[in-house]
């Protein structure tokens, strides 16, 4: 296994490099320390402890930017999905730089408000399950447009209004009924799905929302599934999306908003496109190509591609075991800290923190939940590590913490962000006193 270097060929963005470790007279040549940035991995496991989430804020800066120019040619607003992380430094950072933000809960909607209350005239509030108070609480924000995914929750929304007075900005999600090759439990683009409205019954409902008082018809809204590396299904899904724009304005509703959802996916099992800027601008071409002429302004929800590999988890190697054969790695961060490889079989790559050329062996990485499902990998070759050294998980900045829990009453990770050679902590570790403070 080869060290990662800066400017290297993996395809992977710079926020994580090895650089060669030098300290004291007699430099030791061939030993590389994974650097966040301008910072060591190893200090900040000393400084913060482990499990700790690590972010790198120019990863985050540069893949947004990517975003922002790729669709440069059309009216657009980067709304970016709370849900991948919603870390309150992160939504700052973001938007700072002018973007918009895709809610699923009244809760996240709360998060934008407090990290940029102007923020709110550029949130669209996705979520098949939206309560009246999450409406509420939307309609009192002013946000932009409420992504509705059913004839009841349009019925909800114009009784939320009408009882503030206020004038509902509505988009229909839709179902294409496009395939998208992902995992099962992150596609949403089928009939057999929960999520939005069949496409042949759009139609109807649009002109339900149009004669409701406290309704306006604002937009389209699509989102086919998360972890998508091909863009042919975005391609299909928005071909059908602009064919009901131009039936809906021939219905008479005026359709000012194509939200296009998210779901680009990133490569964690393999190095990414060499070109992340040509792999964004394939996919805004197969977006913005069967829209073209239709004269809309494009919401983009982009989550997982923005924020996933600027953030990896740092863990200390506590056992080492072996069983009859079976070599075990006990670490200390468990499937309540990062759940992707218990609940979908999620691949990540796991390097050691300091690298050095030398043998390598097959091991399970597990953590100290008593689960048989808290691993981190299986049967995966790695370098040979020593109780007391440092792994790190990759390309967890998104549905790492956010999907954390306290399960066997452990307290969650601390979050720091890096940026240049200086670390902050944007989020506390827990205590056992904080998971016992709210229970009577």
């Amino acid at each position: 296994m080869t060290p990662r270097r800066q400017n290297s060929t993996t395809g992977r963005p710079p926020g994580f490099v090895y650089r060669e470790s030098k300290h004291g007279m007699l430099r030791r040549s061939g030993q590389f320390v994974l650097h966040a940035e301008g910072v060591a991995l190893t200090k900040l496991a000393a400084q913060y402890g482990t499990p700790v989430y690590v972010y790198s804020r120019e990863t985050i800066d540069s893949r947004y930017d990517v975003f922002d120019g790729a669709f440069r040619a059309v009216p657009h607003t980067i709304c970016y999905s709370v849900k991948a992380n919603s870390n309150l430094s992160i939504l700052r950072l973001l938007a700072r730089k002018g973007c918009g933000f895709d809610v699923v809960s009244g809760g996240e909607l709360e998060r934008v408000l407090t990290a940029d209350r102007k923020a709110a005239r550029k949130v669209v509030f996705s979520g098949v399950g939206k309560t009246r108070e999450e409406l509420t609480a939307g309609l009192k924000a002013g946000i932009l447009l409420f992504n509705v995914e059913s004839e009841s929750e349009l019925s909800a929304l114009a009784e939320c209004a009408g009882r503030l007075r206020r004038t509902a900005p509505v988009a229909v999600r839709v179902n294409p009924d496009v395939a998208a090759e992902t995992h099962p439990y992150i596609s949403t683009g089928l009939h057999q799905h929960k999520f939005g409205v069949p496409i042949r019954e759009a139609r109807a409902l649009y002109a339900k929302a149009s004669g409701t008082r406290h309704l306006k018809v604002g937009g389209v809204s699509v989102h086919i599934g998360s972890q998508i590396t091909d863009v042919a299904p975005f391609g299909e899904a928005m071909t059908r999306i602009a064919e009901l724009v131009r039936a809906l304005r021939d219905d008479g509703h005026g359709i000012a908003y194509v939200d296009a959802g998210g779901g680009l996916g990133i490569a964690y099992d393999q190095p990414e496109p060499a070109d992340f800027c040509s792999y964004v601008e394939s996919y805004a071409r197969a977006l913005t190509t069967p829209l073209q002429g239709l004269d809309v302004h494009l919401l983009l929800e982009p989550g997982r591609a923005i924020v996933g590999p600027a953030g990896v988890l740092l863990t200390s190697v506590v056992y080492r075991k072996t069983n009859a054969g079976k070599r075990f790695l006990v670490v200390d961060a468990a499937m309540n800290d990062m759940i992707r490889p218990a609940l979908y079989g999620a691949y990540h790559e796991i390097v050691p923190v300091t690298m050095d050329a030398g043998k390598s062996e097959v091991v399970d990485i597990v953590g100290p939940v008593c689960e048989t499902g808290d691993f981190f990998a299986r049967d995966r070759e790695l370098p040979i590590v020593a109780e007391g050294d440092l792994l790190a998980i990759l390309d967890v900045g998104a549905y790492g913490m956010v999907l954390s829990s306290n399960y066997n009453t452990r307290p969650r990770p601390a979050e720091v962000l890096v940026a240049g050679k200086s670390a902050k902590v944007i989020r506390r570790r827990e205590k056992v006193a904080d998971l016992l403070r709210a229970e009577v």
